[in-house]
């Protein structure tokens, strides 16, 4: 207890409070168990000891890494007990999905320790819904994003600007701050701005995320075989070639000698993961019934990072648009067009994008790229980074 002690003293030395992330103000710290999911390298371990830090009382407080040697002989029900008898409150749990049982425990622990709140993270691939226990009837869950092109302009460039609803956009209410050049730092958010790291081992640092994420977070929810671990990674290298495509999960099952179904659920494992998207024709996320109708990576830098370098500018601002709007909304298929948002139809495109594809739309959007400014139902692309 006391080398975790010590640890956790360390990370909060080294934590600094001068950013703080969209979901940071949206949590209800109060419940008595909270997780917060999302991708692997989106910032929520800094986010968690930030609110640590500027929020809970040190000698109350202790956060742990589940991975860490001190599960190796004992777990967390042990933690727990022993913390909660030295007057412990806050006990704080990060990546959880690594520890094996860890939804017995921490029901458990909510049933022994009513003076406890249990913080978690963990990966965006954990179904809470299905764990043992009927912990979802016990946990609030909140899932976390990467950078926004509003948080990256903050974080990077110390450049802030006001969140905007996506009606307010619309609506062509979006104000630029006296002197801002909104396409200056644009390009740079969409090769290197999704994720809140920044030197020169970036790429690799993002390549080190992905094989993790396939590796072990994957891997271990899954418990996948060496084998479906490799045909994984070429899954993704498939994608990462071709995306956005229609998918034909017969012909990618037949170039990894995988069944269709499989190839299926694969690709349901990389979306919670937070690397491919898969864009449907009705609502429901993730866990909807909808039919998929086109296949993404996840964000912009990854395809930067693994994609073709000569990736096409179109597939670059379509999966911009789609990742940032997803955040806050339901976005799905159009039958005329690239995307649907509450019935309104988008077509993204470049300054030169013309109203044909929406012609037929009762509420139709033409979204540019290379813009600063709109009028009437044209919207500059970069707007869509300022919803969260």
């Amino acid at each position: 207890m006391e080398r975790l002690q010590a640890t956790f003293d360390k990370l909060l030395r080294e934590t600094t409070s001068t950013f703080h992330r969209y979901m940071y103000d949206r949590i209800d710290w109060n419940t008595r168990i909270v997780g917060l999911l999302g991708p692997r390298g989106v910032g929520k371990t800094t986010m968690v000891l930030q609110y640590i830090k500027e929020n809970l009382p040190r000698k109350e407080s202790l956060y742990v890494v589940a991975e860490d040697l001190y599960f190796a002989n004992h777990t967390l029900v042990d933690l727990a007990d022993t913390f909660a008898r030295t007057g412990g409150k806050y006990l704080i749990i990060d990546e959880i999905h690594k520890y094996k049982g860890w939804s017995r425990e921490l029901k458990l622990i909510y049933d022994y320790h009513s003076e406890l709140h249990v913080f978690f993270t963990g990966s965006s691939i954990l179904d809470i819904y299905k764990g043992i226990s009927d912990l979802s009837r016990r946990v609030l869950t909140y899932e976390m994003q990467g950078l926004s092109y509003r948080e990256y302009l903050s974080l990077f460039h110390q450049i802030e600007l006001p969140v905007y609803s996506i009606q307010q956009i619309l609506n062509q209410e979006v104000e630029l701050p006296q002197g801002f050049l909104p396409l200056q730092h644009f390009s740079d958010y969409l090769q290197r701005g999704y994720y809140p790291f920044r030197d020169n081992n970036f790429e690799r640092y993002i390549m080190n995320v992905v094989n993790t994420t396939l590796e072990v977070d994957i891997a271990q929810y899954a418990d996948l075989t060496p084998a479906t671990i490799r045909k994984l990674k070429r899954l993704l290298a498939i994608i990462a070639q071709a995306a956005p495509f229609k998918p034909n999960f017969t012909q990618i099952g037949g170039q990894l000698e995988v069944s269709r179904n499989n190839i299926a659920d694969l690709c349901a494992w990389l979306e919670k993961a937070g690397l491919i998207g898969q864009l449907r024709d009705s609502t429901g996320g993730i866990q909807g019934l909808g039919k998929v109708d086109k296949v993404y990576l996840d964000n912009a830098t990854l395809i930067y990072v693994l994609g073709n370098k000569s990736t096409e500018i179109g597939t670059i601002r379509e999966t911009f648009f789609y990742n940032q709007m997803r955040v806050m909304t339901d976005v799905i298929s159009s039958r005329i067009s690239d995307f649907e948002i509450d019935g309104k139809t988008f077509e993204v495109g470049g300054k030169k994008k013309k109203q044909k594809q929406i012609q037929n739309a009762e509420q139709g959007y033409v979204v540019k790229d290379d813009i600063e400014t709109g009028y009437g139902n044209i919207i500059p692309l970069w707007q869509f980074g300022l919803t969260y």
